[in-house]
């Protein structure tokens, strides 16, 4: 099971990340409780390993913005959450970062119909931390999709099973106050993925 902890903004939660086996680390470059500046990802970029992928998550920013942003922060991975359209994806091709699509479940779920590497199927309202019908879209996404919205360690089993995704991707899930990482939360969530 491939997963992704997004939303990191401190040094203890990369390292957790890291150490618990996640595939991919995500920084959040947006408006959001999570926001990191792109500096501040390039910081936290740096102690993550080869092999371990780095994502710079974006919504509604143009494909400019996302560009400076995302070589700024020395990430491997494009995160376009929404509603982005598909010249945004194709705008930013030539960068030979990993593209990935954020998207709900009532989109196009065909994993590289946008030219993106990656699919993520979230919550009807991302980043709202609170559990949707899983099982709604098994069977429907196509390639390699992300399950994401609502899931923690207490769940993450049972969203895996009613889903059947090929990765997971958590970020509030994991979180003691807002935007605020727990160690413990990462290494639990990651042993749940994967038993």
């Amino acid at each position: 099971m491939y997963v992704k902890i997004c939303g990191l903004s401190q040094e203890e939660h990369v390292f957790a990340a890291v150490e618990g086996g996640a595939d991919a680390i995500g920084f959040v470059l947006t408006a959001s409780p999570r926001r990191v500046t792109p500096e501040r990802a390039a910081e936290l970029t740096a102690l993550v390993p080869e092999g371990v992928l780095t994502v710079g998550v974006f919504k509604g920013e143009d494909p400019e913005t996302v560009r400076a942003a995302a070589l700024a922060a020395g990430v491997g991975a494009i995160q376009l959450h929404g509603t982005h359209p598909h010249a945004d994806f194709i705008a930013l091709k030539d960068m030979e970062l990993t593209l990935l699509r954020a998207v709900s479940a009532d989109a196009d779920l065909r994993c590289g119909a946008f030219d993106e590497d990656l699919l993520l199927v979230d919550a009807p309202r991302a980043g709202s931390g609170e559990p949707w019908d899983w099982a709604a879209v098994r069977g429907r996404p196509t390639g390699r999709w992300m399950l994401a919205g609502g899931l923690t360690p207490g769940n993450v089993g049972e969203a895996i099973e009613a889903a059947r995704p090929w990765g997971v991707d958590v970020s509030s899930g994991l979180e003691i106050a807002r935007g605020v990482k727990d160690s413990a939360l990462i290494s639990a969530f990651l042993h749940a993925a994967r038993g």
